[in-house]
């Protein structure tokens, strides 16, 4: 038998011979194109989604006496895999969410009626859509008829859990990762152990948590410096300065490890590696049309007071000047309008009865209460209702990621060091404010509503920046500060949690003068 020509030249002496190998080259090429297409496959893009879902999906249980089902679940996340972006538009930004045990999340709400005892409120009903509370029904022509929710002050944490989880540039791989996101609810665990608990108490769930994230692969590449949390409460809850029985709060800022990363509260310390954001209030807009819908009727509402106050006496305040703010709105009677939220005389917890002032009124008091801030600084943005401050430590050394620094560009300062020097009247101050000034002030106030609310995280504001998105933006850049630091030779540790003294003083601000 005749031996068919080498392979190289392709001939064969038998037909049939023939067309078996000419099958053969049909199938060369092909293996060729297969596997170049395979080397060129993104494999990267395969990362770019939520974290495991099965154990880092937020899954409430019957806490209220009634089903709520968790909206993560795989077929949602596997759907987001084709709206995702090209990874090229996460370089930078990619964050990781730690998958942490569920005593440190999950549990705190299923168990929710454990988390305030000793207090007239329940916390249950808040934590309804996953942190924004119930829906509110009864608009009474002063909200929109949607977005707007009995929003609890303190479940910030919640909510940006919530909106991590939506995230577009979420990934598997932490070493793809930019920042390290540790759901931990700190503020909703430490409320269990406010009153008649001991220090050992108050301080267990921060050793667990530590003694947890400095075991995992993650903690090393940074010491932590590129982990972050959230907190509901103010920072200086998590900062007990010493270990007396009588002392209020945890020491879980303090703990070393704790050091290392940085936390985002509703009120900042005067640590450098705490960082305010805005408090949630009760609008929470599915789309942008919402948001300007809402700016447009705050443009064009007439005001019929020159300035209101919301709040309470804190006569156990020797320092506090609401005392005397209250006396000035109760002098200047029809100029002035008096919310008076003390002892429940009115729900200043329900948005329609705050709206309602504020929306109108020219100009919103925002003296310090029972801390620098109040979640009233963002009512009054959403109302267009120009804020007035009189202390720094309230709204200008805080959201520096949120609020303009220029403070002169859309808000009224008259500083008052000392309550026994009080010498100021504030109808005059305020009437003397030039009418084209105040309308460009109010401009800027009503410019500012999109960037201090949360908006809904199954809309999204449609690439517009919420509080949420300048909240990681600005963590985002400080972390790459201090990488940057690292690939230098420097020491990371340098300046990262260092007190800042200055911080709260009133030298840096100048009060207004008007001309």
């Amino acid at each position: 038998m005749e031996k068919p020509n080498s392979v190289v030249t392709g001939k064969f002496r038998s037909s049939s011979i023939n067309t078996n190998h000419s099958n053969v080259w049909f199938v060369i090429p092909l293996c060729f194109l297969l596997f170049f297409v395979l080397l060129c496959f993104d494999y990267s893009a395969l990362s770019v989604t939520n974290t495991n879902t099965d154990n880092v999906a937020i899954s409430f249980s019957d806490v209220t006496q009634k089903s709520i089902s968790s909206e993560f679940t795989k077929e949602e996340n596997f759907s987001r895999l084709q709206d995702d972006p090209p990874p090229d538009s996460c370089s930078g930004r990619y964050i990781y969410v730690h998958d942490l045990p569920s005593r440190f999340n999950r549990d705190l709400l299923e168990n929710c009626f454990m988390i305030t005892p000793g207090t007239e409120k329940d916390i249950c009903p808040y934590i309804e859509n996953y942190g924004f509370g119930n829906v509110i029904k009864n608009y009474e022509n002063v909200l929109l008829k949607q977005s707007w929710y009995t929003t609890n002050q303190f479940m910030l944490e919640v909510i940006f859990h919530t909106k991590m989880m939506k995230y577009r540039c979420l990934t598997h791989d932490s070493s793809l990762a930019s920042a390290i996101f540790v759901p931990f609810y700190a503020g909703l665990d430490m409320s269990r152990y406010l009153w008649g608990f001991n220090i050992s108490v108050r301080d267990s769930s921060s050793h667990e948590l530590m003694n947890w994230l400095v075991n995992q692969k993650e903690w090393s590449r940074m010491s932590g410096r590129d982990h972050f949390l959230v907190s509901g409460r103010i920072a200086w809850d998590f900062r007990r300065q010493s270990d007396n029985e009588s002392d209020w709060g945890s020491k879980l800022r303090f703990l070393p490890e704790s050091r290392n990363m940085s936390m985002l509260s509703i009120e900042s310390s005067s640590w450098k590696n705490d960082y305010a954001v805005p408090y949630p209030t009760c609008f929470h807009p599915s789309s942008v049309d919402e948001v300007v819908e809402w700016q447009e009727r705050m443009r064009s509402r007439k005001r019929e007071y020159l300035f209101t106050f919301a709040g309470a006496p804190r006569p156990e305040y020797k320092d506090s000047v609401r005392g005397k703010i209250i006396d000035e709105c109760l002098e200047s009677k029809n100029q002035c309008y008096l919310l008076d939220c003390n002892y429940g005389k009115v729900n200043c917890d329900n948005p329609v009865n705050v709206m309602k002032v504020f929306r109108n009124s020219v100009f919103c008091l925002q003296p310090p209460g029972d801390s620098y801030t109040r979640r009233s600084i963002f009512d009054s943005i959403l109302a267009g209702c120009i804020p007035v401050f009189f202390h720094p430590g309230t709204a200008y050394a805080q959201y520096k990621w949120h609020l303009p620094k220029n403070h002169k560009s859309y808000s009224v300062y008259l500083p008052v060091k000392d309550v026994k020097e009080w010498n100021i009247k504030i109808k005059e101050r305020l009437i003397e404010i030039p009418e084209e000034r105040v309308v460009k002030l109010r401009e800027e106030v009503i410019k500012l509503i999109p960037r201090v609310v949360y908006a809904d995280p199954k809309y999204g504001l449609e690439g517009n920046e919420d509080a949420f998105e300048l909240a990681l933006k600005g963590m985002l850049e400080r972390i790459e500060e201090v990488r940057e630091m690292m690939r230098q030779g420097k020491d990371g540790s340098d300046g990262f949690d260092d007190i800042d003294d200055y911080k709260y003083t009133f030298s840096p601000y100048e009060p207004q003068v008007w001309t």
